[in-house]
């Protein structure tokens, strides 16, 4: 019977890429109510695990989401359950920003069925939490790359998916909108979501996350408490830098993180 506070496991998980294995006998939980950093140098291969997580390639090994093996779940189900935000957008049509968004109700929806009371409240409550309301008129491809982020995040939220896979979630955002994404994914965490993020600020993850993936080179290098891997052996081993305590610039906002 699967623990119903585990969100997602992960056992002895291999990708590949054409012939080339990129990730070997990967393992970890996240439970509902966590935030997990997915860390390790360019290369080391978050995002194939992201990718692998969300269903999107294959993968050998076991990903159950809450108990189901991911692979096996039909797209609409996991769409329900799992929502994934990429680093990039492929989107090019010039749809206006709360189009996009809707897109994240099409696994609520039965076809080409008109937006219900209750798919336009969850997209503006996402539009909200991710402060892009105000782009609403928009087009999509008119907007910055921090903007563009924000709207795939809200598209994600409208999804009421409890797992969030995010990569690199704070690329290309602004200083407050990035703290601003910190304080909203751990209020997300506190209202029981489980999110997995990719991340390349140990700082942040060291500040933010419950626990950490240490990847290097498509292997396993640690994972558990963030402060136990975000660790000075652990960082000089993988990124051949020294970890200089509180050696970075720090903000904050008026309230939050």
């Amino acid at each position: 019977m699967a623990d119903p506070g585990i969100a997602l496991r992960a056992h002895d998980v291999g990708v590949a890429l054409g012939s080339k294995p990129v990730l070997h006998a990967i393992g970890f939980e996240a439970d509902f109510g966590s935030l997990t950093a997915v860390i390790g140098p360019n290369g080391a291969g978050k995002t194939s695990l992201l990718r692998a997580l969300a269903g999107l390639v294959p993968y050998s090994g076991t990903i159950e989401l809450s108990g189901s093996e991911v692979a096996q779940l039909a797209p609409r189900e996991r769409s329900r359950q799992l929502a994934f935000v990429p680093q990039r957008s492929q989107l090019n049509s010039r749809l206006p920003v709360y189009s996009v968004v809707g897109h994240g109700r099409f696994a609520h929806r039965g076809g080409l069925a008109p937006l219900s009371p209750a798919d336009r409240g969850a997209i503006e409550s996402a539009m909200q939490r991710a402060d892009v309301l105000h782009l609403s008129a928009r087009e999509f491809p008119e907007l910055s790359q921090g903007e563009q982020r924000r709207v795939l995040l809200a598209r994600a939220l409208a999804t009421q998916a409890r797992v969030l896979l995010l990569d690199e979630p704070t690329a290309s955002l602004d200083i407050p909108h990035a703290l601003a994404l910190y304080v909203e994914l751990r209020s997300l965490a506190e209202d029981g979501h489980c999110i997995v993020a990719v991340m390349h600020q140990l700082d942040d993850a060291l500040r933010c996350t419950d626990q950490a993936l240490l990847l290097h080179e498509g292997r396993q290098v640690a994972f558990g408490r963030s402060p136990d891997v975000i660790s000075r052996a652990n960082v000089e081993r993988v990124y051949g830098v020294q970890l200089v305590p509180g050696g970075a610039l720090g903000f904050r906002l008026e309230r939050g993180l």
